[in-house]
């Protein structure tokens, strides 16, 4: 029997970590063994247990998951990473697939589309783990999966962006001196958490914000957010 592949789940929100993890469980041939909901927290399990796979959001509250990826990569040569996040910034996709993702899922997550991910990235270990050398018809099927797709065809209008609801974040970020968290800013305009902060990275990723992490007295740091060139 060959060994199961590992996979560890690193998101925020724990009931999408749970989705993730009951997918997997109708998938042969992988296991998940841990979940992370930090930065910090997903650190000490990756170097703790080196997992093969690791499934990553890239909205996390201490850090964005695209600086986590330097350390994974640093930390672990052999883990592979798939993004499966609500993040369709240009400038974010092209970070992880030049970073070396193996694939980038957008919420809302379908089944099959995680299913048909996890399948093919079976079947390129399986290719990568055999012995001697490979024929140009595997090498050409490698190559032609791993290679990022052509990121021009990206709009360059995010998915989910709207024009409006940018300009009321604006406003509330110009008004904050000590920054504003996406929990606030959310109660202050209405938004969910997540959508606030959808918004505010967006705005990071424009370089129209800066993020900066604050640490507290007690509790974990929080990630606030500054207006800049505004």
């Amino acid at each position: 029997m060959s060994k199961l592949i590992e996979v560890l789940i690193i998101e925020d929100d724990p009931r999408i970590a749970d989705i993730h993890r009951r997918f997997i469980d109708k998938i042969d041939g992988f296991i998940v063994v841990g979940s992370a909901h930090t930065g910090a927290e997903a650190k000490d399990w990756v170097a703790a247990m080196k997992p093969d796979l690791i499934l990553l959001d890239v909205y996390l509250p201490d850090m964005m998951g695209t600086e986590l990826m330097t350390f994974i990569q640093a930390e672990s040569t052999d883990t592979d990473i798939i993004f499966i996040t609500a993040a369709a910034e240009v400038s974010v996709v092209k970070q992880a697939f030049r970073g070396g993702v193996i694939d980038y899922i957008l919420k809302p997550l379908t089944f099959d589309r995680f299913q048909d991910s996890l399948h093919e990235y079976q079947e390129k270990r399986k290719t990568l783990a055999s012995t001697g050398k490979l024929q140009e018809e595997s090498i050409q099927l490698l190559w032609h999966s791993f290679k990022s797709p052509n990121l021009t065809d990206i709009p360059l209008t995010p998915k989910g962006i709207d024009p409006i609801t940018i300009d009321k974040v604006v406003v509330q970020l110009k008004r904050q001196t000590q920054g504003i968290t996406a929990e606030k800013l959310g109660i202050a305009s209405g938004l969910s958490r997540s959508t606030a902060r959808r918004y505010l990275e967006f705005l990071v990723s424009e370089s129209k914000a800066r993020a900066e992490l604050i640490y507290g007295t007690i509790g974990r740091p929080e990630r606030r957010y500054f207006p800049k060139n505004l």
